[in-house]
């Protein structure tokens, strides 16, 4: 049954952004809200314009019952071109993938978005006229492949007023001082320098207008293979060791040419491995870590556990979720790009030893292991301005293919690969595992994952900075002629209000500690080294299935459970690293010093917040970890309000960056995937037949050896 509302009475239009145009519109669409076979849902209108796909209802014209965390770009029924995955109609109850040109037109619409959300929109009672034009459309604008001048980006950039708040602190890496601080805070200008040889590109368009090498290296030997076969210096260690990275030079070669480049390299190494120089190890990352086509094909697989359809399907796969999560091979490529990691700390730390990653542009996994490093060995890159502006050096700047990679321009498939995905999972493992090393949280990597697809940035838009510097140039409508002005994402306040930013930033945040912190480290750090790995017998819950009655915590654990291999498996480390790790392990840990992730298997987990927060099947309202939050954050508030009621008291202002705390009152009805599960409604569990529940019964072995209840006292506060 179908309970069908009244016509909407009154004309709800879209909120067009400055450069957004209306393309085309669909009126009497129905949206079903959790496509369980209730049909529940309501009538309203389908838009689609340069910027975005949207939903309209009635309830979109209200400002009531807003969320607290609300994105002022992106709506909850807002799918922005980029974000679109894959289309398709369903024909007679058949479900086929819409590209290119349609012969005919699908009675259902199912859009899958890179984010994970899932759209289910029914046609049958949207005139024909309207169905041909929308869905046309809509494939058209997000499916087919467009010139970069085409994109969004460019239309908002020439008629958006450039009016941000400009208290960014973020380091852009746009200016050779900007490399120079960099030198100067990690005490690299010693033994290396900034230099100009690439400015008005004349070396490589890959490279970055200005990027630091060792101080011997000359101009000639950059200039000679267009950057290739020279040492790019990333970050320099406490002790002098520093991480290098280098693109490799094409493997197919004629032997002339491949004797003079060996030849060439044979120099450049010897220059930089004699004092004042430390000893040097080259990492090849193309034979040492998987490829990128291996990791495209793992999170495809990976994803698609997540693009659920609807409750049955979500319930029918719950039995042989691990098996499914195990065959998809993501989680334990992040464990090995964790371990590579830490093999990597180990040689700068320990063996005082420069690392020089190879790869053949070095502007893939070079990014993903050089940030993680930095991650883990700098604790200036676990505060927010210092992640970004590692992001903007390493990436951005760096020439990460961010067009490429994420398919932004639909151009070529074979070229897309999750690279940064893959970097933000790996550091949402470190979040999760050391919560007070970072002043931001969970949910700040995940807004920023999501806005890889949000194209008013310049910053995830462009594969290197010479291309982005080349289409700066334009016509704007506001001042008739003159360069684009490109918002960067890192102001924050374009997507949401002060509120809102707050859930961005972590209440918990360990402040450096101050010159007497001897005692109080130890006893404050001695609470966080009890959390015990949830590999012991434990008792079975008295209900089974995989959801239900655990907590958010647990599920977090559970995921990770026979995911991935230890780290002493067949390729096994040698001693000397396994010694490191398991030393660092035995000791507590010093939040603003060196950290190393967990890495063995249990511990490798499934980024709950991201990858659940649209299937309310996997929320527990009032559960999980946000329960716990939700109190700490009620006293925090009180305290910081008692601190300005005291300096108000003796008229001074409040000292440092004091973040506001965000209002979460009435933990009970929030959901353990808050603050996005907000905008969920809860879903009710569909009733199974009767041979499915006997199927669940029989999976004895599967469920009372993995479903397990572990108790969580020891971990609540």
């Amino acid at each position: 049954e179908i309970h069908i509302k009244e016509p909407i009475e009154k004309e709800v239009n879209p909120r067009l952004l400055p450069g957004e145009l209306l393309l085309c519109e669909a009126s009497t669409v129905y949206k079903y809200m959790q496509e369980d076979g209730s049909n529940r849902g309501t009538y309203g209108k389908l838009v689609c314009t340069n910027f975005k796909i949207s939903f309209l209802d009635d309830d979109s014209a209200s400002d009531d019952n807003e969320p607290q965390f609300k994105n002022k770009i992106v709506g909850e029924n807002d799918i922005t071109l980029q974000c679109v995955d894959q289309i398709y109609g369903v024909y007679d109850e058949k479900k086929k993938l819409l590209t290119g040109q349609l012969r005919k037109y699908p009675e259902k619409l199912i859009i899958y978005c890179k984010d994970l959300r899932v759209f289910n929109f029914c046609l049958r009672y949207t005139k024909e006229e309207e169905v041909k034009r929308i869905v046309s459309g809509i494939v058209h604008h997000s499916q087919t492949p467009k010139l970069l001048k085409r994109l969004f980006l460019f239309s908002y950039a020439s008629a958006a007023p450039n009016n941000t708040d400009g208290r960014n602190q973020t380091v852009m890496f746009e200016t050779l001082e900007d490399w120079r601080h960099e030198l100067e805070r990690t005490k690299g200008n010693v033994k290396y320098k900034a230099v100009t040889t690439n400015e008005g590109y004349r070396v490589s368009e890959k490279l970055p207008l200005y990027f630091v090498v060792p101080i011997c290296i000359s101009e000639e030997s950059i200039l000679k293979y267009e950057g290739r076969g020279i040492p790019i210096w990333c970050w320099s260690c406490h002790n002098g060791a520093a991480l290098l990275k280098m693109s490799a030079f094409p493997k197919e070669q004629d032997d002339s040419t491949s004797q003079m480049q060996k030849a060439f390299l044979d120099g450049i190494y010897k220059t930089i491995s004699k004092p004042p120089y430390e000893l040097l190890k080259m990492d090849d990352l193309s034979s040492s870590l998987p490829s990128l086509q291996d990791i495209q094909t793992a999170y495809t697989r990976f994803k698609q556990l997540f693009l659920i359809d609807n409750s049955t399907d979500f319930w029918a796969t719950d039995v042989k979720w691990f098996s499914l999560l195990e065959s998809t091979n993501w989680l334990e490529i992040i464990r090995r790009v964790l371990k590579k990691a830490i093999e990597v700390a180990e040689c700068l730390e320990i063996q005082h030893t420069n690392v020089l990653l190879i790869e053949e542009s070095a502007t893939d996994l070079c990014c993903v292991i050089s940030s993680l490093v930095q991650v883990m060995m700098d604790s200036y890159s676990r505060t927010k301005s210092g992640f970004q502006s590692l992001i903007q050096k390493e990436w951005v700047i760096g020439g990460h293919g961010f067009l490429d990679r994420c398919n932004h321009l639909h151009k070529s498939e074979k070229e897309e690969a999750p690279v940064f995905l893959l970097l933000l999972n790996c550091v949402w493992q470190l979040v999760q595992q050391y919560p007070p090393a970072f002043e931001f949280t969970e949910t700040y990597l995940t807004v920023l994952s999501d806005s890889l697809y949000v194209p008013i940035f310049s910053t995830f838009f462009f594969n290197s900075q010479h291309q982005r510097d080349t289409n700066k140039s334009g016509e704007s409508l506001k001042t008739q002629s003159g360069p684009f002005r490109f918002l960067t994402v890192w102001d924050w306040s374009v997507q949401f209000d002060p509120k809102a930013q707050a859930f961005l930033n972590n209440p918990l945040y360990a402040e450096k500690p101050k010159p007497d912190k001897s005692q109080r480290k130890t006893a404050r750090f001695k609470h966080q080294r009890q959390l015990s790995l949830p590999l012991t017998q434990a008792k079975p819950s008295t209900k089974r299935g995989f959801f239900r009655e655990e907590t958010d915590h647990l599920i977090k654990n559970i995921l990770g459970k026979r995911i991935g291999k230890f780290i002493n498996s067949s390729d096994e480390p040698p001693n000397s690293l396994r010694e490191f790790y398991d030393s660092w392990h035995s000791k507590p840990v010093d939040y603003h010093g060196l950290l190393l992730p967990r890495v063995d298997g249990p511990e490798i987990k499934v980024w709950a917040q991201r990858y659940l927060r649209w299937i309310p099947e996997a929320q527990l309202h009032g559960g999980g970890t946000i329960a716990t939050a939700t109190k700490i954050l009620d006293l925090m508030e009180e305290v910081q309000s008692l601190q300005v009621k005291m300096d108000e008291e003796h008229s001074q202002a409040v000292s440092g960056d004091v973040h506001s705390v965000p209002m979460l009152r009435s933990s009970a009805r929030l959901s353990s995937l808050f603050p996005f599960a907000l905008l969920q409604r809860q879903s009710v569990k569909p009733a199974l037949p009767t041979s499915t529940w006997k199927d669940l019964e029989d999976e004895d072995d599967l469920v009372k050896r993995d479903d397990e209840f572990v108790d969580l006292s020891g971990d609540m506060l």
